[in-house]
């Protein structure tokens, strides 16, 4: 099968498009490399350096290729940065992803045992805003804080509609924070970066702000299931389980046996704390129930022994 992946130079969707390289897909890439890198790119997949803003060269791709499913992973995927580039936030995860799925709908073609299907990723971590419940479940009101988060909602709305109109499947997930190798520019590397060298990362806030922290591999096999499962659905993905900023340096800690070379006043083995972000939610975690259910997944490395192995590629 033919399956188009945007953004398969970056974090999460390389790793997804070896899984499908590896699983016999012929897969084609569509990223600009703004964030992404070709030290990432899978050798085997077809490569368009290419920026899914731009519509007329969409369609020439999708015109050539005539993709089976689409997995859109491209976005710019950080609150802070969205809050900063607010324009080109909903340029690239709004009017972007309309490219792709006009594209997709004209010219998009089914093949041997797979109808027509769009995968795109969405963020459980900023599209429920700040609920009164931890775990999450797909059915709470939506009530984003962040232009990203927005942004996220309503494409979300913008698949299920253009899924409807041209008759495609679509399947959306809804990801917790997504940690592993290849990941440069999220708090796990940039912690663990900066304790290698001696140096105290800075935690916002007093260090009980929490995420579900899921590991890229569990993320990928998700990925692998969707293909044939899961037919307009909308599900979480995530253990569950709620882990604070704290945990987080205390973890990496541990591996690495920090101590801060510049000595300081205090204790030198702990972080720095500074004001709460705006746009940054509190807490967070997902129910991943109905992707159980629905895919047969269930995330199974823990976060410890992600925390070693990501670690070992930094």
């Amino acid at each position: 099968m033919k399956i188009l992946v945007t953004g398969g130079a970056g974090f999460i969707a390389s790793h997804i498009v070896d899984d499908y390289v590896k699983a016999g897909h012929k897969v084609i890439v569509v990223d600009n490399l703004s964030t992404g890198f070709r030290k990432n790119l899978n050798p085997k997949a077809k490569f368009y350096k290419s920026d899914i803003r731009n519509f007329p060269e969409m369609e020439k791709i999708f015109k050539h290729e005539k993709p089976t499913m689409v997995n859109h992973h491209a976005a710019v995927s950080l609150v802070m940065s969205s809050i900063d580039n607010q324009i080109l936030t909903y340029e690239t995860n709004l009017i972007g992803t309309v490219n792709l799925l006009l594209t997709f709908g004209e010219y998009g073609s089914g093949s041997a045992g797979y109808r027509k299907k769009f995968i795109f990723a969405s963020s459980g971590g900023t599209i429920y805003g700040q609920p009164k419940k931890i775990p999450v479940h797909e059915s709470i009101a939506l009530a984003p804080i962040s232009p990203y988060g927005l942004s996220k909602f309503l494409g979300e709305e913008t698949v299920k509609f253009y899924g409807k109109s041209f008759g495609f499947e679509y399947l959306i997930f809804r990801y917790p924070n997504v940690y592993g190798p290849r990941d440069i520019s999220h708090v796990i590397p940039i912690f663990a970066r900066l304790m290698k060298k001696g140096i105290k990362p800075t935690i916002f806030g007093d260090g009980s702000k929490a995420r579900d922290y899921t590991y890229i591999e569990d993320i990928a096999q998700a990925n692998i299931l969707g293909l044939k499962k899961g037919v307009n659905e909308i599900l979480n993905l995530g253990w569950g389980k709620k882990i604070t900023d704290k945990k987080v340096f205390d973890t990496i800690k541990k591996e690495i046996s920090f101590v801060e070379k510049i000595k300081e006043k205090g204790p030198v083995d702990t972080p720095r704390y500074a004001s709460y972000r705006k746009g940054e939610i509190y807490q967070i975690a997902l129910d991943s129930g109905r992707a159980t259910k629905i895919l047969g997944w269930k995330p199974k490395i823990k976060f410890e022994e992600g925390i070693g192995r990501t670690l070992e590629t930094l």
